[in-house]
């Protein structure tokens, strides 16, 4: 492509993979959030839970001095303390409901203007359409309590059978679900990830045309399929790794199928974003070369695309 991909998309990274030593929402925070804030690479970022407030405040500072945009991702808790918003037990969903609520006053407190949140495990097929009713249900209460902040929320779709096994999943059930939400919530979007693309088993053209009316976020990374590999599963580790499903050729791949599907495209009223989720496998892997790694498989795959 000869032109700069600035005029495309926004280019955001999920800050708490890269900084692995945050993704509990304590360590150096704004410190590694600095970093990103200081790359003028990246338009946005992608946080997660924050404990203290007065760290939170801090963070809004650092991303309003930079002049970025944030995204907050609740999936990350969602799935550390194994909440389901789609259980079938009434407490369980609301317990989870109740967090995703607390997700949005975080978003809301740090001026995000979207959180993005994961379905909970699938219950297999016989309790599949129950799962999905609950999880509607959920998603509707979270839904409005986000809109009254002015926040949307972005569902993204996970692997259903190797790893996180969660009930959204593959991209056909995504975006019938997303087009049911819709109804009414027009502003509910979806997120997919080249990443847990190999984990479902699908490809770009085809993935990417069924979800192209619903989506409104990507993400680029890798996964490993072998089960005796290293980094196995959905660890979202460097391009390159030995092993990993994706590299710059995938990417090349996968850029030329969002530009197929009209995601990437000059006519586009605002730009929109596509993020890195790429996690330092070990402390021999420092996140500044797994981010530079990032950006120059990008910048590569671009130039051939």
């Amino acid at each position: 492509m000869d032109k700069p991909w600035t005029n495309y998309c926004l280019m955001s990274i999920v800050h708490f993979m890269a900084f692995p030593e945050t993704a509990f929402g304590d360590g150096p925070v704004v410190e590694t959030m600095m970093t990103i804030a200081e790359d003028p690479f990246f338009g946005a970022i992608e946080i997660g839970c924050i404990k203290d407030p007065a760290v939170r405040a801090r963070a809004k500072r650092v991303i309003q001095t930079a002049h970025i945009q944030v995204c907050h991702v609740a999936g990350a808790i969602l799935l550390q303390q194994k909440l389901n918003l789609n259980s079938l037990c009434e407490t369980e969903r609301m317990k989870a409901v109740e967090q995703l609520y607390r997700n949005v006053d975080e978003a809301a407190e740090v001026g995000a203007k979207r959180v993005g949140f994961v379905s909970g495990a699938d219950p297999g097929d016989a309790d599949r359409s129950r799962a999905l009713e609950a999880f509607a249900k959920s998603v509707k209460q979270a839904a409005a309590y986000a809109r009254d902040k002015g926040i949307t929320l972005v569902l993204e779709t996970f692997d259903r059978a190797i790893d996180r096994k969660r009930l959204i999943g593959p991209c056909s059930l995504a975006a019938d679900f997303c087009a049911m939400i819709r109804e009414d919530y027009p502003d509910f979007g979806l997120l997919y990830d080249q990443g847990h693309m190999p984990l479902l088993s699908e490809t770009p053209d085809t993935a990417l045309d069924v979800l192209k009316d619903y989506l409104v976020h990507v993400h680029l990374g890798n996964a490993v399929l072998g089960p005796q590999t290293p980094g196995y599963g959905d660890s979202h580790p460097r391009f390159g790794w030995p092993g990993g499903a994706n590299d710059t050729p995938q990417v090349i791949d996968f850029i030329r199928a969002l530009f197929k599907v009209g995601y990437l495209s000059e006519n586009r009223p605002t730009r929109p974003w596509v993020g890195f989720e790429i996690k330092p496998q070990s402390a021999e892997e420092p996140s500044s070369l797994v981010i530079a790694n990032a950006k120059r498989v990008w910048q590569e795959a671009w130039a051939r695309t």
